[in-house]
């Protein structure tokens, strides 16, 4: 059966009227064909998030009603492996015994996570401008010391298609410090590489359909704001982080992202991914879109991402061009797949910016 994670949000929660309601949806479970696998509780936040083996969405709702009344605010479907990726866990933890109810079991783990995005130079890119054994000692070397951190700074790795290098931790002073750590380790090697890393946080069922989505996908566009070898934060980050923000290194290894312009950067990423492969798509639609003048969006777009708007929309289709060549689309499928008029100037404009062709990129790839 497939596997649904839930989100209750219930202002003033605490983590033993979480432990009262699992406990009566684990009296009913067979009745509706579910297996409540576990369940975490944010009381600060007045949250909660149900783990469950279920036929569909609507027995776990049925269930959940007949059980308490707390009918989920959102539901998606979740792979265990990555449920357990990211949070640690796809059963009970050790839990403690409310003293009037003894066969009560009570834990207050929350689900909020810290999220990493790490990303470097393209693989295949990087072994035609430094040559293939240099490129492999050096993804090696990055490799070495992501792992190496991360079980320092008790982070966990996520495995994902998507969207690089991710992990999850608890603690946001032990991410900052593992993001840190990492680029002092690498060193001049993450310049060569390209690293780019951002750091966000938040719940693991939001908008989004994937586990840690809107998440993970923020942490992703702030990679694209770093300059050189900085770290960028959304504001939450910011907010809660308790190290040092006013360290040597700070203003130069540290990018944070205010709230007002972390909303610009999503509504400038999100409009690039929906209208990208759109060829006739111009800078007089973005503005549109954006509900921005044009001034304002040249000046939005340069100062966050150090590109202008049509400087950007070609950065765009070239990254995604990137990914369509690694799958079985010719050149000219993936000239009009990721926006580009033509391929003759999809190939021009690769060429230009990659110092090679599309072609010989992709036969460097089989």
């Amino acid at each position: 059966m497939p596997i649904f994670m839930d989100r209750h949000i219930v202002p003033g929660i605490e983590a033993k009227h979480a432990a009262q309601a699992h406990r009566e949806d684990l009296r009913i479970q067979d009745e509706y064909g579910c297996r409540c696998m576990t369940y975490w509780v944010d009381e600060d936040r007045g949250s909660a998030f149900c783990l469950i083996d279920a036929p569909d969405i609507e027995s776990v709702k049925q269930m959940h009603d007949r059980a308490h009344g707390l009918i989920p605010h959102d539901i998606i479907q979740v792979n265990s492996n990555v449920v357990e990726a990211f949070l640690g866990r796809i059963s009970d933890p050790e839990a403690y015994k409310d003293l009037a109810d003894p066969d009560l079991k009570i834990f207050n783990d929350p689900a909020f996570r810290i999220i990493m995005v790490a990303k470097t130079r393209d693989i295949q890119l990087l072994k035609h401008g430094i040559g293939l054994e240099k490129s492999k000692k050096l993804i090696s070397l990055y490799h070495e010391v992501m792992r190496q951190e991360l079980l320092n700074f008790e982070g966990r790795q996520v495995e994902t298609e998507d969207f690089g290098f991710v992990a999850s931790f608890v603690s946001v002073t032990q991410a900052v410090n593992c993001a840190v750590s990492v680029q002092e380790k690498l060193h001049f090697a993450a310049e060569l590489l390209e690293l780019r890393i951002g750091l966000n946080a938040g719940m693991p069922v939001d908008k989004s359909k994937d586990l840690f989505g809107d998440t993970v996908k923020m942490a992703d566009y702030l990679c694209w704001m770093g300059s050189g070898n900085q770290i960028v934060l959304a504001s939450i980050i910011k907010e809660i982080y308790k190290g040092d923000a006013k360290s040597q290194y700070a203003s130069t290894l540290f990018k944070w992202l205010k709230p007002v312009d972390e909303n610009i950067l999503q509504m400038l990423m999100d409009t690039l991914s929906g209208h990208f492969q759109n060829a006739k798509w111009s800078v007089n639609d973005f503005c549109i879109k954006m509900s921005m003048s044009k001034s304002k969006l040249y000046r939005k777009s340069t100062e966050l991402l150090g590109m202008s708007p049509n400087e950007l929309l070609r950065e765009y289709r070239l990254v995604n061009a990137l990914v369509l060549l690694r799958t079985n689309r010719n050149i000219a499928e993936t000239a009009f797949d990721s926006g580009f008029s033509s391929p003759s100037y999809f190939i021009k404009c690769f060429q230009e910016r990659f110092n090679t062709s599309p072609l010989n990129y992709q036969k460097a790839l089989f």
